[in-house]
């Protein structure tokens, strides 16, 4: 373990430059670890779900009609707006 300013200034360039000059092997992704794999999958789904009611935030302040809605993320016009509705009003 580095122990002086310059040791760790040093470690810090040395891991910066293996940081960019890495690149992913193919077989690279089977390391990660199951529950590593939820957890990015769960991130995604809660970006798409932010991204989702944002841009029916947008389009119900364009008029967009519910049911129009609805159609475009796979559900009835109601069951989009129980579900998205509210979050606008936040």
């Amino acid at each position: 373990m580095p122990r002086s300013l310059e040791e760790m200034m040093a470690q810090a360039d040395d891991l910066a430059d293996r940081f960019e000059a890495y690149e992913p092997e193919p077989g690279d992704r089977d390391t990660v670890s199951p529950l590593t794999q939820l957890r990015l999958a769960a991130l995604k789904r809660a970006e798409a779900e932010r991204e989702i009611a944002e841009a029916v935030a947008t389009a119900r302040r364009s008029d967009t009609s519910w049911k129009v809605i609805g159609a475009a993320v796979g559900t009835s016009g109601e069951a989009a707006r129980q579900r998205y509705g509210r979050k606008r009003a936040s």
